[in-house]
């Protein structure tokens, strides 16, 4: 069963049958942000929700996500939660 990639405004275009500036625009005047911006802050929501709820490991939260690297989840939660996963999961 192949993992659908999301992670993108591309990937989300393509899933939709729709070019990407289309869907750039509608999210743009629906949400008045970027379409990288409500993807990433639904990632982050997704992340934060497996830190506070769920075992797996921070490595598997990663993949689960999509990044590549742990590294790269790591600089992605603290430039957006302003903490890092390791500290977040232990608030809780």
């Amino acid at each position: 069963h192949a993992q659908i990639k999301l992670n993108s405004p591309a990937d989300f275009a393509t899933q939709l049958a729709i070019h990407v500036n289309h869907l750039n625009r509608a999210i743009k005047e629906t949400t008045q942000k970027t379409t990288s911006q409500v993807i990433a802050e639904r990632i982050l929501q997704e992340a934060k929700l497996m830190l506070k709820f769920g075992d797996w490991t921070i490595t598997e939260i990663s993949e689960a996500l999509g990044f590549n690297e742990v590294s790269y989840f790591n600089h992605f939660f603290r430039k957006l939660a302003h903490t890092t996963p390791k500290t977040f999961r232990k608030t809780f």
